[in-house]
């Protein structure tokens, strides 16, 4: 468990330098901050995708943990959970397209708004997936378990009970501050691409937590 520790302390501190990195690159030079630092297949981008697959490997791992000692929902859903996340690091680098040449087909080019093949750039009759699921609502959805869950989950016996059985890591208190204090850092920065940042600290916030959440159990 030490290590483990170490580990995250580790990944804490990562996740400190970026913030720091942000806010010092947006007043230095804000054009390099959308152009390089922030740019589309960029460090950030790729940060993030990395990110997100770590955290999959981690489920995974966690998984393939509670198979001797967990209920078969709570082990599929951890699965169900890796698997969700190996999605948005696919999706993320548009599934390796621009690494390995491929061209995307005529009908994903037909709905999706940036002519990849991602399913979180489809509009469909002027709907758009990132503006009507993958923004607002994912949005709420991660402050929900980012800010809010960590205060409750020790204090409301229900809501524990029920994050546990559904086999959900919870973030530390910890998390939470890092979440909080992005948050205001990213709302305070007005640049071009500022959400790709966003995106690379909820990432490896997530590794952080799925590698050493507040209910241990979930990770073995």
């Amino acid at each position: 468990m030490k290590q483990i520790q170490q580990i995250d302390q580790m990944i804490l501190g990562l996740i400190a330098c970026v913030l720091v990195l942000t806010v010092g690159i947006f007043l230095a030079s804000p054009s390099y901050f959308a152009l390089s630092f922030a740019a589309e297949d960029g460090l950030v981008e790729y940060g993030t995708a990395i990110a997100l697959l770590v955290a999959s490997i981690i489920l995974l791992r966690n998984g393939f943990s509670q198979r001797s000692n967990g209920t078969k929902l709570a082990v599929g859903l951890t699965f169900f959970y890796a698997l969700l996340f190996f999605f948005g690091a696919g999706e993320e680098v548009s599934w390796g397209q621009r690494i390995f040449g491929w061209e995307t087909s005529e009908a994903m080019k037909e709905i999706n708004r940036q002519d990849e093949t991602t399913i979180h750039n489809i509009e469909i009759g002027g709907v758009a997936l990132t503006k009507h699921l993958f923004g607002p609502v994912l949005t709420i959805a991660i402050l929900l378990y980012l800010l809010v869950l960590p205060l409750v989950y020790p204090k409301v016996s229900g809501i524990k009970q029920f994050i546990d059985h559904i086999a959900l890591p919870v973030p530390g208190k910890r998390h939470a501050v890092l979440a909080l204090v992005g948050s205001l850092i990213i709302a305070l920065i007005d640049v071009d691409r500022k959400w790709e940042v966003y995106e690379l600290v909820f990432g490896l916030l997530v590794v952080s937590i799925f590698l050493y959440p507040q209910n241990p159990s979930q990770t073995r």
